[in-house]
């Protein structure tokens, strides 16, 4: 399975996953930790804010994508395609990859989004 972090200073996982462009990916095998196989810098408009089309996308091969904030609507367009997206209030890129394999990432606190509508 992989997995898609948000991480825009590929250091600590980045709120807002639909604007964001730098994602480390982990390639997680059954009874193994995640490990980092890759990283992702996209170039000005292939932020999934941004991509419309429906052509190919990177993050659409991955299975999952975790982000500090994610939006109902972007979770049901990933769900579309068979990806879960899923926010963590997880810091650590590594760890929340980790923690999400092992059943125990910890989830986003409330936050309120530019609509001013407040997502669980």
């Amino acid at each position: 399975m992989r997995i898609a972090v948000a991480s825009q200073n590929f250091r600590t996982v980045t709120p807002h996953v639909g604007r964001t462009r730098r994602f480390i990916i982990f390639e997680a095998t059954p009874n193994e930790p995640a490990q980092e196989i890759d990283r992702l810098d996209l170039p000005r408009g292939m932020a999934l804010h941004d991509f419309h089309g429906d052509g190919p996308h990177p993050l659409y091969e991955v299975s999952v994508i975790i982000a500090g904030s994610i939006g109902p609507r972007f979770q049901d367009r990933m769900a579309a395609r068979g990806i879960t997206a899923i926010a963590t209030a997880e810091p650590d890129p590594a760890e929340a990859a980790r923690a999400f394999v092992e059943g125990r990432l910890a989830p986003a606190e409330p936050h309120e989004d530019h609509d001013g509508c407040t997502h669980d």
